[in-house]
Order: C-alpha cells, then sequence, then structure tokens
C-alpha cells in the first residue's frame, strides 16, 4: 500500500513529535507530509531537524481546512491519511487501514483519550468519547456516515473527487465531507484496530465553556453545510432547528443554576441566530456556485497560494 499521512499542526511541538514518532514506529514506510502554521513554538525546526518528515509545508492560515488541502495537494500517496497532531497511531493502525480500504473509500476508527497521568501540559484540544462504530445519520434520503476528522485515510480517487475539504469552513470541515461522500455514493469504513490515542488538556486547565462568538460559528458551519448539501430541505431546516433548540434550553439550564448569566444567554442567542442565518446565505451561495456532487467551492482546485515556503526532502539535491 502506498501511503502518505498528512498532519497538520498548530502551536503544538510537543504533542506533534510525540505523533511522528508514533507514525514512524506503526508506519515506517509512508510518506509523511506536516503541514504547519502558522506556529510560533519552534515547530518549524523541530520538524526540518528530523530525517522521518518528507515534506513540511508551511502555511499563513490558521483554519484546520487550509491545513488538510495544502497537505494533501503535495501528498503522492495511492492512500492518504489525516491524522492529528495531538494524535498517536497504534499499533495495528496501518493494517487496519488496509482491510478497511479493500472494501471502502474511506476508513475511519477510534480516537481515545489517553488516561491522565499520561496527559500532557499544553494547548487544549477536544477529544471525543471513544465509541464502538461510526456516527450515522439519515438526512433528507441521504445515509451519511461520519468519520474522524483526525483520524481517516482515503482512497485518492475519493479525496479527488470531494476536492479535498472546503476551506470557508473553521469547524465541521470533516462532518461537511462526509456528507458529501454520501451523496456521491462513496463509502466509509470503521475499523477498532485503527486506534489512535489523544492527549486531553490538564485537568486544572479551565475552559469557561465556547464564547458567544465559538456558539455563532459552530452554528454558521451547520447551516453553511446542511444548506450547501442539500439546499433548502425540511429535514435540513428541522435538524439545524433542533440542534439549537437544544442547546438553548441547556444554555439556559445554566443560567437557572447560576453557572452563567442572562446577559450571556442573550449574546450566545444572537450569535447562534446570527450565525444560522449567514451560514444558510452563504451555504445557498457555495450550492450555486458548484453544482457538481463535489459541491465544494472552495477545495484544493480553488487556489493555489496556500504554502508560504515549503521544505521537501523528496527533492533531488542540486
Amino acid at each position: 500500500m502506498d501511503l502518505s499521512v498528512v498532519v497538520p499542526t498548530l502551536n503544538g511541538r510537543d504533542r506533534l513529535a510525540a505523533c511522528l514518532d508514533a507514525l514512524a514506529a506503526h508506519a515506517p514506510d509512508a510518506e509523511v507530509v506536516v503541514a504547519n502554521g502558522p506556529s510560533a513554538d519552534g515547530t518549524t525546526g523541530m520538524v526540518r531537524d528530523r530525517d522521518d518528515v518528507d515534506v513540511l509545508v508551511e502555511i499563513s492560515d490558521r483554519t484546520v481546512n487550509v491545513a488538510r488541502n495544502a497537505g494533501v495537494e503535495v501528498a503522492t500517496g495511492e492512500v492518504v491519511a489525516l491524522v492529528d497532531y495531538d494524535n498517536r497511531i497504534e499499533a495495528g493502525w496501518l493494517d487496519a487501514v488496509r482491510t478497511g480500504l479493500d472494501v471502502a473509500d474511506a476508513v475511519t476508527g477510534p480516537v481515545t483519550p489517553i488516561e491522565p497521568e499520561e496527559r500532557e501540559h499544553d494547548r487544549e484540544v477536544d477529544a471525543d468519547e471513544p465509541r464502538d462504530g461510526p456516527e450515522r445519520r439519515s438526512i433528507a434520503g441521504t445515509e451519511v456516515t461520519y468519520f474522524e476528522g483526525g483520524n481517516v485515510a482515503f482512497r485518492r480517487e475519493a479525496l479527488r473527487d470531494l476536492d479535498g475539504f472546503d476551506e470557508y469552513l473553521h469547524t465541521g470541515g470533516a462532518r461537511d465531507a462526509a456528507h458529501r461522500l454520501a451523496q456521491m455514493g462513496r463509502t466509509v469504513a470503521w475499523r477498532e484496530g485503527m486506534a489512535v490515542a489523544k492527549a486531553l488538556p490538564s485537568p486544572t486547565a479551565a475552559d469557561g465553556g465556547r464564547s458567544a462568538r465559538e456558539w455563532g460559528w459552530k452554528y454558521r458551519a451547520l447551516a453553511y453545510r446542511l444548506s450547501k448539501n442539500y439546499g433548502v430541505h425540511p429535514t435540513a431546516i428541522a435538524r439545524a432547528g433542533t440542534h439549537a433548540a437544544t442547546d438553548a434550553l441547556g444554555a439556559a439550564g445554566d443560567v437557572i443554576r447560576g453557572e452563567s448569566t442572562p446577559s450571556r444567554w442573550i449574546a450566545t442567542g444572537r450569535d447562534v441566530i446570527f450565525g444560522l442565518a449567514g451560514g444558510s446565505s452563504d451555504g445557498l451561495v457555495a450550492r450555486s456556485r458548484d453544482r457538481s456532487p463535489a459541491r465544494n467551492p472552495n477545495g484544493i482546485s480553488k487556489r493555489a497560494d496556500r504554502a508560504v515556503a515549503k521544505y521537501d526532502r523528496r527533492a533531488p539535491e542540486e
């Protein structure tokens, strides 16, 4: 199997080093591409000092979907995997990728939090709870199988047909890609053996919950991907409304318990409404701009200026 592994990273030098160590141990023959940036913690120097990274792409954008596309753009493997910088592949990961892609166009697996005594004390990251299989939803008559954006492998032709990830999205890019894969009739397999370990935040770290702006972006992304992929469809509208109502009730409960304030609840509600309205409008515009099965007007083929620098060990010396 001709495998490339793309690792997007931002200010995560120590965790990235552990990720690369795991790749070297469990997938030593894979082409490794790191898409970095713009980091300010010495990541560039650390990566360039290693001999197990084939390509380092430096980018100026801070969004993960730009980093993913920048890495995919230079990867050469017939299979392209995406592994988050704070994930460490485990023994059996490579075999699970191979067996999953024998029966599907993409394969994903569990992301398991590292035990507290093994946690690293740096930037906060999100970690999903481990589960027994992939999340699935039926939306507007389409059966969607979601995948882990930081632990997934694709056949090259599937990524080509997707045109990578939609760079409009600050969050939810993997879920958007799952919708588009499903509408193309492409399949996603789940393999328990394709496991990665993710470091959790320090137990003493205080996050204060999502800000109103982050709530707004969550709902902008949700409305965008639903309207872009399904148009004005009752199921898509109902799904967005159900999400908003559930979160609104939860936030109201926080106010009642004294864990939040009425002003914060109002500010959050305002940003959610603006996010839904803006995302819906932008999604419909995106749908009209790209009527192809890819549904990706902001994909790999749409720009050529992601990289500000590239260090390629594959290039022949002059």
